[in-house]
């Protein structure tokens, strides 16, 4: 495996004469396979919220889906599984998927009750899947259809951070209407994973499969960006580096040695596009470098850690008659990050109980991703932005439904 690197800058000419311009640099960055390289052996933790809410066909359809799910591993991989109510429970030990009709035996008879303690769960699934990250993809995902009533929204975000710095991927899915968005967006973010809306409990096969489809692609690991730049660059103030495909993501942004680190985790051989946004001071007239950039990584694959890819620099073309030269590409990906931003002004201005300034931000995300070419984006933001105009309150189901297509394109 080695990183497939791809920088394109929103116009790469420069004038001469400004005093200061900004870019946006988009790179695109994946896990490049040569033929004879087979997917890694996958890590998988399933942490299952049986809480009383879950009972009846909630529950029945996720343990069909976490079945269906663990039918797709070969005796290669790992998986444990993990229930909680206000307590967690171990149902599989961590361990090779060898005795296949006992894990799903042990899934099948989960039963629905008590309340919701997501830390809990969380917390005992990162000790199993701990048991297993040698040479493997590390990666937990976590559903729950509640609140966590009976937890610590701190410490579930804290256990996040544990399985960042642990190279453990987790993602999670909300179940139904009744989950905190805030909360599972947090845990997905912090920990390089994706969040998913199960709307329906007929939807959680194909959100499971879509997670797995995602984990198997993945061919590096524990990768982190590396962006250095030359004297006369340097970064936006507020939020300068995000992921904008294949799900939209404020990434933090760690200064080190003089380079800027940003921690990526797993690498797939879909590409995953960031977004950087700086400003370059006056240069002389012609082809001048402004940034150079890398990718470390581990390689599970040949048990190699640390690894660097080559370094590569950034040019741009300072002219002393400035013409434009817009790349529509990364226009797009401007577009993806303005679309999440918009969006989260809303929602902003919606808990301040401005509702008209809500509106007329979810007006202006739908016009973004109409121009993105995201249809279905639209045409949920227009609804919510109708909705408040006309005096209604969004749903949870609506205000679940708008978060989700600010950060991705939706699945139907």
């Amino acid at each position: 495996m080695k990183v497939g690197l791809q920088p394109v800058l929103n116009d790469s000419h420069v004038d001469a004469n400004q005093p200061s311009s900004q870019r946006q640099l988009s790179i695109a960055i994946s896990a490049i396979a040569d033929s004879q390289d087979q997917r890694l052996p996958l890590n998988l933790c399933l942490i299952l919220d049986r809480s009383g809410s879950m009972y009846g066909n909630p529950l029945k359809t996720v343990k069909k889906a976490a079945v269906s799910l663990v039918e797709k591993l070969n005796n290669r991989d790992r998986i444990s599984v993990v229930a909680f109510d206000h307590r967690p429970k171990v149902v599989v030990s961590n361990q090779t998927v060898d005795k296949l009709s006992k894990v799903k035996r042990a899934i099948e008879q989960l039963e629905a009750d008590g309340g919701t303690a997501i830390d809990e769960g969380l917390k005992v699934g990162i000790e199993e899947i701990a048991k297993g990250k040698k040479d493997t993809t590390s990666q937990i995902f976590l559903l729950t259809d509640g609140e966590n009533e009976h937890g610590d929204n701190d410490r579930c975000l804290k256990l996040a951070q544990i399985a960042s710095e642990s190279n453990v991927t987790l993602s999670t899915l909300g179940f139904g209407e009744h989950w905190n968005q805030d909360v599972l967006e947090q845990l997905a973010d912090t920990a390089s994973g994706t969040l998913s809306y199960i709307e329906q409990p007929e939807q959680a096969l194909d959100e499971f499969g879509r997670l797995f489809k995602r984990m198997e692609s993945v061919g590096l690991t524990n990768a982190y960006l590396i962006v250095e730049l030359m004297p006369n660059t340097r970064l936006a103030e507020l939020k300068p580096i995000a992921q904008v495909a294949p799900d939209t993501i404020e990434l933090p942004v760690q200064p080190e040695d003089g380079r800027f680190m940003v921690r990526l985790g797993d690498l797939m051989t879909e590409e995953r596009v960031i977004l950087a946004n700086f400003y370059i001071g006056k240069l002389s007239p012609g082809t001048q470098q402004i940034a150079s950039i890398q990718v470390r990584y581990d390689d599970p694959a040949l048990g190699r850690e640390g690894v660097l890819s080559e370094k590569m620099p950034i040019y741009a073309e300072v002219q002393p008659v400035y013409q434009p030269a817009p790349n529509e590409e990364v226009q797009k990906s401007i577009l993806a990050l303005a679309k999440y931003r918009q969006t989260q002004i809303a929602e902003s201005k919606l808990q301040q109980g401005d509702r008209a300034g809500a509106a007329t931000m979810l007006q202006t995300a739908a016009k973004t991703a109409i121009q993105l070419g995201d249809q279905g984006a639209a045409t949920v933001l227009q609804k919510s932005a109708t909705q408040l105009q006309s005096g209604q309150d969004l749903s949870e189901a609506d205000r679940k439904k708008t978060r989700i297509v600010s950060k991705t394109i939706l699945q139907e």
